[in-house]
């Protein structure tokens, strides 16, 4: 039991394991460098998630406000339109009939996200997901204020291409974060900012 206490009780510091003094107090300079460094990153995550949700929620006033129960908006002729659409499913009109479980997964995308932040070292991870989100917290006020109901709501799409789903800002933050992602698991670079090699 002695034996146990002893090493539960060592600090995670080289000192503890015999090193020199010289290099314990590297080891506590590093560690002071990059809580710190931690928090910035954390900054940028909420900072891109912040903007991406006010982003997101403005456009959906305005076209709520001004296109709902109107004629599309052609931009680019017949290729690019802005027309409002209120949509029970997921991204880009799938699954209506899975609403409430669409907001379910949402909420636990954003619980998962919140608790990764804690681990965060890496700029680009913090900006994927801050950008994811932005995005899941977009759509999930719809889910809970928007019409039908609480946990029901349609979310509001706008952006209308030809021969392809109406989407939201919210839809293209999501896509754009889980892309990124991919691109940075891909590199073997990971949310603490190791990189490793498969």
């Amino acid at each position: 039991m002695a034996e146990a206490e002893r090493i539960i009780g060592t600090p995670e510091i080289p000192e503890a394991a015999g090193a020199e003094p010289e290099q314990a107090d590297e080891h506590a300079k590093d560690s002071a460098a990059e809580r710190p460094r931690g928090k910035r990153r954390i900054a940028v995550l909420f900072g891109v998630a912040a903007f991406a949700y006010a982003l997101d929620l403005i456009s959906k006033m305005i076209v709520v406000a001004k296109l709902e129960h109107h004629p599309p908006i052609e931009i680019i002729g017949d290729w690019l339109k802005f027309e409002a659409i209120r949509n029970a499913g997921a991204a880009f009109g799938f699954g209506e009939a899975f609403t409430v479980i669409f907001t379910v997964i949402a909420a636990a995308v954003i619980v998962v996200i919140a608790r990764l932040a804690r681990k965060l070292y890496s700029l680009p991870w913090a900006i994927a997901l801050g950008m994811l989100l932005g995005g899941a917290l977009g759509n999930l006020t719809d889910r809970i204020f928007r019409s039908p109901g609480v946990f029901e709501g349609a979310v509001v799409d706008f952006i209308a291409p030809k021969h392809f789903a109406v989407f939201n800002l919210a839809d293209s933050a999501i896509v754009c974060g889980g892309i990124l992602i991919v691109l940075l698991s891909f590199r073997g670079l990971d949310p603490d900012g190791t990189v490793h090699k498969d």
